[in-house]
């Protein structure tokens, strides 16, 4: 129905755009073409947002703080400039290069990353700006610039043309006034999609026609959610008086998509630059935190205990040491008390703070930028595995954030959704029911469908009206276009028309309809054409569609047939249809639906209803006046659909069919061998959802089902009341009656295996419980038996409640870390909610893989992800944290006993070009290459042992008590140094000349044993070795040499102090210092040498067992990332 308003031009332009409607401020006003539509008032342009996409995150004039800032803001760094600052204002035994070096080489590693990442940025968005458009001014096209364009310019986009802006779809060339489009870039759906312009504006398919159009757009303001668009367009005649059609998210040309098989068309653009709906999506979402960062922050702060208290202990015992009168200093250095007294409490301070810095490399600041450099490289292998690539996508594995790779190995609690995650979404019309009769085969001319059920008899008149009324009904309603292949607007064949939805289920209806008789032909002229069984086109007008949406479950369609009547199609679940259609009709078709629900297949009810034309009338117009609202208008189209989708009549039901994905059931049966506990979450009834589970084995013939659904819940009179019954029966059996057992595997509690089914309804009762008695903790008792079984199953959820289980269960005692995967727009909010989110690249558009961390092409591909990458990823990483602070606690503890042995006098034991080395040159090769090349267990172990990946999960490797034994492996090896070292100087000189040894021989001693060792202790921990851990490890030795003869070799003038002047030369002279450096290696190394001997005999022994269980004929995986970089391998 059109809105017609006549106005003066003296009212304002508010009143004018928004009849009955106040203006808001979550609107905006579009002038098409900057012309004001009033006489009497000047144009003023609005301030909009220019065109130029910013993706990048600096500038040149502001790169250095914000990126200095952002750096600062991590408390390992921030730490560290500290102590610089106070070495350079306190006189500190160190100089300020030791901490300002490796804190300048950290800054400047993570600068150049980030700044060449952001030029990249700034590349990459000049090419976008700088591109060429045609912009329509004064009747012609003029070619800009794309970041020149204005809200309100007139754009001409051509055929295979990106969008520069979003633009409401004015005309195409195109007599239908329609385009198609590729969203690829945005959605990642690479089918085509059809978008209309408003009648009105749809002939104007010349730039002197399009530019006489007067007309203004009020729409919402820019937000990002690409499926949503409301607006209104005002268009004006030469008196000033206008009609006003409703704009929707089909009007709309997305920044980003592309013009397919439409040779042009004019748009006017009305967010531009970052207020596009693909610069709003551009700026990301809040970062997940991973369980080992949070153990990191743990360990650090433990060890920033150990720094204070150590130097606590030596500013106390400087001050009791130089009490004792013996110990005072030299004649010529003494004071007295006067002086000794004078700033005392100063005095303690610095010192407190010399000792600060003296120990400060007990905090492993260059652990952070390995760490990232970890985990940047190894998302690599993920994306490289062609056991993820996927033939018939031409796809692999894609990692959208390397933040999380070591939580893939954590993971207890797998979400899933079932319709092409567990499935393959690719559906197949099997059969239907007509009138509580069951049909199934082809199509016969004489009998119609071949009955299943029934007798077999003829059909009369009203029978053969209700099939022809079944299949229309399967013809129109739908959201399905046609692509043809056409020559000058002829179909070339029937053969070259594609069907093409968003929705695998409505073409496998088209289809269906289309080998029983009736084929759709598409839409021509608003009409939508269908081919009956005697070969004739049928025309309907095509009046109004009611959208599907995840809360109605159900779509509509209202056409007018040719004889002038008015009918409404419907299709949805069967628990949206069946409430508003005569009971009686339900029944004969509830019994095939149940049963087709047993059989796995999915299942639609198909109802109509016929409009009286008053009655449409009336409708029409509440349809009209909820799609001109610009504000609530879901709420309020909500509300009018529902007036509309009532009183049906039920016509029948469809069957279709959708195949387990290849693999599914093995990949459950590793993930529960894994710990994992795996919840389905679907929209699907509970007897479709029942069976898929049955035949995917996430429920198994032994497992006992706990139902807590509509059905149980049958009084509908005290439903809370039954609920509350049955949470305390599954309680008492669950928890009560089967206590856990101490020794007993995460995921079983007894030898029962118990699986629950819960529906949405029936969830919603859980979490929003209105008594106040007895129910209160619903919840708690709920999740409790949900934690007791082995499986669960979650049937007819909205997608928000996926969201509100996956939460619920991560804020459980423990805070499990939880997994969703989903291919849907309907699985976003979980996959954004769990702890890690899989997207999986399926035929629903790309939603899902565009919000999550990781995508998959297939579900099995996450068998691998978790137990062989996740596993992998998480020893690395957790080894990595674990040598980090355990070679900074040996390479801190000999500086810390020298004190005891110099008078607390703040000497160091090493020198500064050590203290500065160490971490950044001499330590951090060999265990980068360890963290993305060790496999301490075979790729073949991993993936036929899931069982292994319970080993590792809840954090193991970096709870306190392996912490502790690195610890303590730490202390003892740098006593074993400081102490070995000490003693051998007791007895005699070691130098062959008979020498004795200096401070800084002893140091370089200590210093040598330590570098040797823990890089030597990581090569006795290497499992898996390649050309580059041999080349890292003998490497780094070398180059410690190699630097040590250099350095001190040569006088260097630049230097106040030549301390190391020949030392190193002259210590490696003596064969006493050699024999003491193999010796001390050797002694602290015992350790490592028992424990590596055990663990060989241990893996002999899982590969012998794994051997006698592989086949002959079974050939093993292989590893990517280890094959690319093994020189027995082939290179890739």
């Amino acid at each position: 129905m059109d809105v017609n308003v006549k106005e003066t031009a003296r009212f304002s332009f508010s009143s004018q755009v928004c009849p009955g409607e106040e203006k808001r401020v979550g609107t905006r006003t579009v002038y098409i073409g900057h012309r004001s539509i009033s006489e009497t008032d000047a144009y003023i342009a609005p301030k909009f947002c220019d065109n130029r996409i910013i993706s990048s995150k600096y500038t040149l004039w502001n790169f250095l703080p914000k990126n200095l800032f952002e750096q600062f803001r991590r408390i390992a760094n921030f730490y560290f400039l500290i102590i610089f600052l106070v070495q350079v204002i306190v006189d500190t035994p160190t100089s300020p290069i030791t901490s300002g070096l490796p804190l300048f080489f950290v800054i400047t590693v993570t600068a150049i990353k980030q700044g060449y990442e952001d030029w990249l940025r700034h590349r990459a968005d000049n090419e976008v700006n700088k591109s060429s458009v045609f912009v329509v001014e004064n009747s012609k096209c003029i070619q800009k610039e794309s970041e020149k364009i204005k809200v309100g310019d007139i754009v001409e986009v051509k055929e295979d043309e990106t969008f520069p802006c979003d633009l409401i779809f004015l005309s195409s060339d195109n007599a239908s006034g329609t385009c198609l489009v590729t969203t690829a870039s945005l959605d990642g759906e690479s089918n085509y999609k059809t978008y209309y312009a408003v009648q009105e504006t749809a002939s104007l398919s010349r730039p002197d026609q399009v530019d006489t159009l007067f007309a203004t757009i009020e729409c919402e303001q820019p937000q990002p959610d690409l499926y949503k668009f409301v607006g209104r367009l005002n268009i004006y005649n030469q008196n000033r008086e206008y009609i006003a059609r409703p704009l929707g998210h089909e009007n709309l040309l997305l920044k980003g998509a592309k013009l397919k098989d439409t040779k042009r068309i004019y748009g006017v653009a009305v967010y531009t630059g970052m207020e596009t709906k693909m610069g709003l999506n551009s700026q990301g979402t809040s970062q997940k935190r991973s369980a080992v960062e949070k153990s990191i922050n743990a360990f650090l702060v433990v060890y920033l205990c150990i720094l204070i208290s150590k130097a606590s202990v030596c500013t106390i015992l400087k001050y009791v040491w130089q009490s004792i009168s013996t110990n005072d200093e030299p004649w010529y250095n003494r004071k007295s008390q006067e002086e000794r007294d004078a700033f005392k409490v100063l005095k303690i301070f610095t010192d407190f703070l010399s000792f600060m810095v003296l120990f400060n490399f007990i905090i492993p600041v260059s652990m952070y930028v390995t760490v990232e450099m970890q985990k940047f490289l190894g998302s690599f292998f993920i994306s490289w595995d062609k056991e993820m690539y996927d033939k018939e996508l031409g796809e692999g594995a894609l990692v959208n954030t390397s933040d999380l790779n070591e939580e893939l190995g954590q993971v207890e609690y797998v979400f899933t959704d079932k319709t092409g995650t567990l499935t393959e979404n690719c559906m197949e019309f099997i059969e239907c029911s007509i009138d509580g009769h069951r049909y199934k085969g082809q199509f016969s001319e004489v009998d119609g469908f071949s009955v299943i059920d029934g007798p077999l008899r003829y059909y009369g008149k009203a029978e053969k009206a209700r099939e022809g009324l079944f299949l229309r009904a399967l013809c129109l309603c739908h959201t399905v276009q046609i692509k043809e292949d056409h020559v000058d607007g002829l179909v070339v064949s029937d053969q070259g028309c594609a069907y093409v939805s968003s929705s695998p289920d409505e073409i496998a209806l088209v289809k269906g309809a289309k080998k029983y008789g009736f084929t759709y032909l598409g839409v021509e002229n608003n009409y939508m054409k269908v081919k009956n069984q005697e070969n004739e086109t049928e025309m309907y007008k095509l009046l109004h569609v009611l959208n599907f949406d995840p809360n109605r479950r159900r779509m509509s369609v209202i056409v007018q047939t040719s004889t002038g009547n008015i009918l409404l199609f419907c299709k949805g679940a069967d628990s949206s249809i069946f409430d508003r259609v005569p009971e009686e009709e339900v029944e004969r078709t509830k019994v095939h639906v149940e049963r087709n629900a047993l059989d796995g297949y999915r299942t639609l009810c198909v109802a109509f209803k016929e409009f009286h034309p008053d009655e449409y009338e009336k409708i029409n117009q509440q349809l009209d006046q909820a799609k001109m609202a610009l504000q609530d208008r879901e709420e309020k189209m909500a509300r009018v659909f529902d007036e509309i989708e009532n009183n049906m009549h039920l016509i029948g039901a469809t069957a279709v069919e959708d195949r387990l994905q290849e693999k599914v059931a093995e990949t459950i049966e590793a993930l529960h061998a894994a710990g994992m506990k795996v919840w389905v979450l679907t929209g699907d009834k509970m007897e479709t959802a029942k069976s898929t589970c049955y035949a995917c084995r996430l429920f198994q013939s032994t497992t006992e089902l706990l139902e807590l659904t509509s059905k149980t819940l049958a009084d509908q009179e005290r439903k809370e009341g039954r609920l509350h019954e049955l949470l305390l029966e599954y309680h008492k059996k669950l928890v009560q009656d089967c206590p856990r057992t101490k020794g007993s595997i995460k995921r079983s509690w007894s030898s029962q295996d118990f699986g629950l089914i819960i529906d949405g309804s029936t969830l919603s009762l859980v979490l929003n419980s209105t008594l106040n008695s007895n129910s209160s903790n619903y919840k708690n008792i709920f999740l409790q038996i949900c934690q007791r079984c082995t499986a669960v199953l979650c049937c007819r959820m909205a997608p928000l409640q996926k969201a509100q289980i996956v939460k619920m269960v991560k804020d459980i005692k423990g805070n499990p870390i939880t997994l969703a995967i989903g291919d849907g727009a309907n699985d976003v909010s979980m996959i954004l909610e769990a702890h890690v989110g899989i997207g999986v690249k399926g035929k629903e558009g790309r939603q899902a893989t565009r919000n999550s961390d990781y995508a998959v092409p297939k579900f099995k591909h996450l068998q691998k992800l978790l137990l062989v990458h996740g596993h992998l990823f998480y020893v690395r990483i957790a080894h990595l944290v674990q040598y980090f602070f355990y070679k900074n606690l040996c390479f801190i503890l000999p500086q810390f006993l020298y004190q005891f042995f110099c008078g607390f006098s703040q000497q160091p034991l090493y020198d500064a070009a050590y203290l500065t080395m160490y971490n950044i040159f001499f330590t951090s090769m060999p265990i980068l290459a360890y963290s993305l090349l060790e496999q301490h267990i075979t790729i073949e172990t991993l993936t036929s042992d899931p069982k292994l990946y319970m080993k590792i999960s809840n954090n193991a490797m970096l709870k306190w008590k392996p912490f502790l034994y690195w610890t303590a492996l730490g202390s003892f090896d740098g006593l074993v140094f400081f102490f070995g070292v000490y003693f051998s100087f007791q007895s005699i000189s070691l130098a062959d000349n008979g020498q004795v040894f200096g401070n800084w021989t002893f140091g370089a001693i200590v210093f040598t044993v330590l570098v040797f060792t823990v890089t030597l202790k990581l090569a006795l921990d290497t499992r898996f070795w390649t050309w580059m851990n041999h080349f890292v490890i003998w490497g780094s030795l070398a180059f410690y040499v190699f630097f040590s003869f250099f350095y001190g070799g040569i006088i260097w003038t630049f230097l106040r102090q030549q301390r190391m002047y020949f030392v190193f030369a002259q210590m490696l002279a003596s064969v006493f210092v050699w024999l003491i450096i193999i010796l001390l290696i050797f002694v602290s190394l015992y350790p490592d040498i028992l424990l590596v001997t055990l663990k060989n005999l241990k893996v002999s022994n899982q590969k012998k067992k794994v051997s006698s269980k592989n086949t002959p004929d079974s050939e093993p995986s292989r590893s990517l990332l280890l094959r690319t970089l093994s020189e027995e391998s082939n290179v890739l």
